[in-house]
């Protein structure tokens, strides 16, 4: 009777999951779907944004800005297609033919992805920061008021503690987070050994994936999950939780000593704004999201600036974990690519319990 009633409330919280994520991350369905529900009247010129899930909000604010400053300069009327899907999702689907002007991914990997199919021919990170238009942290949330206690990592191995992030073979966000945990564990190794271990890290990797409660496809759906009783604990993106702390739902951020800094790119897509013609608004579109105006606007939803001078001004909203790295601690996106997410990586060796 138990383990029924436990079934019975799962499954009964994955359904309202269902229900709030279609509020929380609507356009992470199909992309047929997403355009004709984003589709503005005919205007002078159409752009298309492949984005991922995470930056919806925020593009919401963004998008009309930018129409108003193109009429202003040019005198034309630009007008948005959008789909907002998982990170590796959006990826596959410009690949292999979803007509994006502009690719807003989670990930340096995933732009690579799409660079690799021969849709960007230019060297993306060449731009100015490195074609990155956002950075954040991997954090904790955690239940209003911290019931747990949970103060780090090496909570999340304990037993009894419910862990939820989303599959990395979708979610961009998902491959930040185990990196994130990866690293940390490579970090402490560091500390009692005087040398990273990456033997010591995939265990510490599978003792906190053994409390993980499902692999949602996106770090949206694991949020709406979180959102109504799924988990104690939710590893996901610092603007992730501000953003829904600034909306009113209650969270405690735990910042672990030892996290990774999250870079999230955005390129014109050079195949599909040769074929439509709109290149010229692609790349303006590009650069506004690095200016100092939408900088601002993107630091309201929780997301660290790019631009150095929006970054000096909002630096106090944020913590500077003292542990904090970056891909290269990892050996860079490739190597990340070869040793975590390989067909014999770590992660599927973990997912294998090998």
């Amino acid at each position: 009777m138990i383990n029924n009633r436990a079934t019975s409330r799962r499954i009964l919280a994955l359904l309202l999951a269902g229900a709030l994520l279609l509020t929380l991350a609507a356009g992470c369905g199909s992309k047929e779907q997403n355009d004709a529900a984003s589709s503005a009247p005919d205007g002078d010129l159409t752009l298309v944004i492949g984005a991922y899930s995470v930056v919806k909000d925020a593009f919401e604010e963004l998008l009309p800005q930018f129409q108003a400053q193109w009429l202003q300069q040019t005198g034309q009327k630009i007008v948005f297609q959008q789909s907002y899907e998982a990170s590796g999702t959006q990826a596959r689907a410009i690949a292999g033919g979803f007509e994006a002007d502009v690719a807003v991914l989670a990930m340096e990997g995933d732009i690579d992805k799409v660079a690799d199919a021969g849709f960007i021919t230019h060297d993306w990170k060449a731009q100015p920061h490195a074609g990155m238009i956002t950075k954040s942290i991997v954090v904790l949330g955690t239940r209003a008021g911290n019931p747990l206690g949970i103060t780090g990592w090496d909570d999340l191995t304990k037993d009894g503690v419910k862990v939820l992030y989303p599959n990395p073979k979708t979610s961009g966000g998902a491959q930040w987070d185990i990196n994130a945990i990866y690293g940390a564990g490579l970090k402490k190794s560091e500390e009692e050994t005087g040398k990273p271990d990456p033997a010591y890290a995939k265990n510490y990797l599978k003792s906190i994936h053994a409390n993980v409660e499902s692999l949602d496809k996106s770090g949206r759906a694991s949020m709406a999950a979180f959102e109504y009783g799924v988990g104690d604990v939710i590893v996901t993106y610092e603007n992730e939780l501000l953003s829904r702390i600034k909306q009113g739902v209650k969270y405690d951020i735990v910042i672990p000593r030892d996290t990774i800094l999250i870079e999230n790119p955005a390129a014109v897509v050079d195949k599909n704004v040769d074929k439509h013609g709109t290149r010229k608004a692609a790349e303006a579109f590009v650069a506004f999201l690095q200016s100092e105006q939408a900088q601002r606007v993107l630091t309201d939803y929780g997301f660290r600036a790019v631009d150095e001078k929006v970054a000096a001004d909002t630096k106090g909203r944020y913590v500077q974990p003292e542990g904090l790295f970056d891909i290269t601690y990892l050996g860079g996106w490739k190597e990340v690519r070869k040793t975590l997410y390989s067909k014999r990586g770590v992660w599927y060796q973990v997912l294998a319990g090998i």
